[in-house]
């Protein structure tokens, strides 16, 4: 992807190569929609806990740490339960501003070994979890929902990753 920022304010966040899992979660979601990775744009800030709670109280008004949030550029959401969102167009320059997605570590970690699951695997699926969330997905009612982790499952699959919801996984991440 050529325009991907990834800002790193937690050194633990180095453990898992978080640039390429990012880049290669960004790419294998947007590639599974048809989208062009490198007309994108796209920011990733990982955190820690302390951040994200703040982050969270900001902008939901929930003063908790969550694993991932993610902010829009667009407004791109179906109006119909399960529906598809609305396409994504490009700017003038050709690049399509998704918006930006927040990790934090403590989180992450914690939900990775409560599932004995590897951090990286997790990360991976938050990522496309919170891309997915830019493109206009959701999971607020359960036609959202379906569609929106099925789509997860199958981008995850085709990178080799297991179903993040077989077995007691967590319906309706942040």
């Amino acid at each position: 992807m050529e325009d991907f920022d990834v800002l790193i304010e937690d050194d633990r966040w180095e453990t898992v190569d978080l640039e390429r899992l990012a880049q290669g979660a960004a790419e294998a979601t947007l590639r599974h929609l048809g989208l062009t990775p490198d007309a994108a744009e796209l920011t990733l800030l990982a955190c820690d806990d302390t951040r994200i709670a703040a982050l969270n109280n900001d902008f939901r008004g929930k003063a908790r740490a969550t694993n991932v949030l993610s902010w829009p550029a667009e407004e791109r959401g179906s109006a119909i339960p399960g529906g598809d969102p609305l396409p994504v167009s490009p700017g003038v320059d050709g690049m399509v501003e998704l918006g930006d997605i927040a990790l934090a570590y403590q989180t992450c970690a914690a939900e990775a070994e409560a599932a004995d699951k590897p951090l990286a695997d997790h990360v991976t699926h938050l990522i496309v979890h919170g891309l997915l969330h830019l493109l206009g997905y959701d999971h607020e009612n359960d036609p959202d929902a379906l569609l929106m982790e099925g789509l997860e499952t199958e981008i995850l699959g085709k990178m080799g990753l297991d179903d993040p919801y077989r077995e007691n996984g967590p319906r309706g991440l942040s």
